[in-house]
């Protein structure tokens, strides 16, 4: 990830709802969500969700896919970890143990290999 996604995805995630939105849908897993499901945690309208859901998606952080007639949204774990090693990519300064717990929780978001192939 390059500073100009970087800033993107800091730029979506710092509105409340759009980060209330990518923390359901990376709970909800490589099932994702429906925009309605999401408007009703959330507590708005279906136009207000989708403005926040086009925003989320413009910057890479969730994708969509048609299923029939709902369009599910999942969260982008390649991205979100990609963010995460941004920030932690000029830690440290030689002590590995400061970052230990940041790059933990940045590798669980990479995709595995199995994954990769598919």
């Amino acid at each position: 990830m390059d500073q100009r996604q970087a800033l993107g995805a800091f730029a979506a995630l710092s509105q409340e709802t759009r980060l209330q939105i990518v923390r359901l849908l990376v709970v909800a897993g490589p099932d994702g969500m429906a925009a309605g499901a999401l408007a009703e945690k959330v507590e708005v309208s279906p136009s207000n969700i989708s403005f926040h859901l086009k925003e989320l998606e413009h910057s890479g952080l969730i994708a969509a896919q048609r299923q029939s007639r709902s369009i599910i949204y999942t969260a982008n774990y390649e991205a979100l970890g990609g963010l995460v090693r941004f920030l932690m990519e000029d830690c440290c300064s030689g002590h590995p143990e400061i970052c230990a717990p940041a790059a933990e929780v940045a590798a669980c978001c990479a995709p595995t290999a199995k994954e990769n192939l598919q």
